[in-house]
């Protein structure tokens, strides 16, 4: 019988060795978790760490259990058992109260993802995995450098996918930060339902804080929607796959709007006449390059002045710089609503095609 409540560190950390247990798991993880376990038991015991929530008992997570129960025939034991076994990160909650974006500015921000080592690597990746990056591209029309740009600014091409268990990053997010806990809350939903769909134990899966997984950090409801088997291996995975990782990263970049052929951004010159409202619209393009020129904001490349462009300002050290974002600059937002982020990808992904083609 498994308690309503696990009450102690080393209770909770039992339980929640115990739940693993219940799984279907081989003998080789079975083997790992025990060591594991027991290595965690002692260190709570030693830290006298304090008493965790039991998100069994919570009423959101009552609410959740009994609409996965309810809509998609998931055993009510099972998941009070895998709340109970959810513990809150407040680790977490700091965590996504200060994402970089807004606290440093893009000659920071862009000194973390624009660097040698970045570089280097993003190359020896994509020369390791040529083969799924040129098949990648030729059937999505996203550039491979592109993919293995987005890789390596989330992960740093699978090297660093995240050590937070998922269960607790969506449950921490779900029913302890306000803000967001609709939509982490649905994030919850669509792991419940992944790991199901994968065959998977909830409690082994590691993401990051906000609970994206893999190489391409997709979000549940991203992996369900657009991970694919790239390899005909007739699973999509991308925590261990990378070549279910480029064609998953492809996929979501061309359903979400990439035009095969077109540029991405580029750079301008500004004007001192240029109006600061020029730079307010947002991410999504929304005026014509040839409006921007006429406020002033020329680009430094050729492009069809009747395109859809929007405008940046990124400050540097010692003043700014301005950019014309386009269309597949937006679709790579979609990834992340940043356009620091989007820019921080394409700039090293021009630096890992150079790199490449030397």
């Amino acid at each position: 019988m498994i308690p309503d409540l696990v009450s102690s560190p080393l209770s909770r950390c039992l339980f929640r060795f115990r739940f693993r247990l219940s799984s279907s798991l081989s003998a080789r993880i079975l083997s790992h978790r025990v060591r594991s376990a027991a290595a965690g038991c002692l260190g709570s015991l030693l830290l006298s760490t304090p008493v965790l929530a039991d998100y069994s008992a919570h009423p959101a997570a009552r609410t959740l259990i009994d609409e996965m129960v309810a809509e998609e025939g998931f055993s009510r034991e099972e998941l009070q058992s895998l709340f109970a076994a959810a513990e809150k990160q407040q680790s977490i909650l700091d965590a996504i109260s200060r994402p970089a974006e807004k606290t440093k500015p893009w000659y920071e921000y862009r000194a973390i993802f624009l660097t040698e080592r970045r570089e280097r690597e993003g190359i020896a990746f994509f020369q390791e995995h040529r083969e799924a990056l040129s098949r990648a591209q030729a059937e999505t029309g996203v550039p491979a450098e592109v993919i293995v740009a987005i890789i390596g600014v989330e992960t740093y091409y699978g090297r660093i996918a995240g050590s937070y268990d998922v269960i607790d990053a969506l449950t921490t997010l779900a029913f302890d930060y306000p803000k967001r806990s609709t939509f982490f809350t649905s994030e919850l939903k669509n792991f419940l339902l992944l790991s199901r769909e994968q065959g998977m134990d909830p409690l082994s899966l590691k993401g990051s804080y906000a609970g994206a997984m893999g190489y391409g950090q997709f979000m549940p409801s991203s992996y369900r929607a657009y991970a694919i088997d790239f390899d005909g291996d007739e699973q999509a995975d991308i925590w261990n796959n990378p070549t279910d990782a480029i064609g998953s990263v492809a996929n979501y970049l061309a359903r979400h709007g990439w035009r095969a052929g077109e540029p991405v951004v580029s750079a301008a010159t500004a004007e001192d006449t240029v109006p600061k409202e020029a730079f307010d619209g947002g991410l999504k393009p929304r005026q014509t390059v040839q409006d921007f020129i006429a406020l002033g904001l020329s680009p430094r490349q050729q492009l069809d002045p009747e395109a859809s462009a929007t405008a940046m300002c990124f400050e540097l050290a010692d003043g700014y710089e301005y950019w014309l974002g386009l269309q597949n600059l937006y679709v790579i937002t979609r990834y992340n609503h940043s356009a620091m982020y989007a820019m921080s990808v394409f700039l090293l992904s021009q630096r890992i095609a150079a790199g490449v083609q030397a």
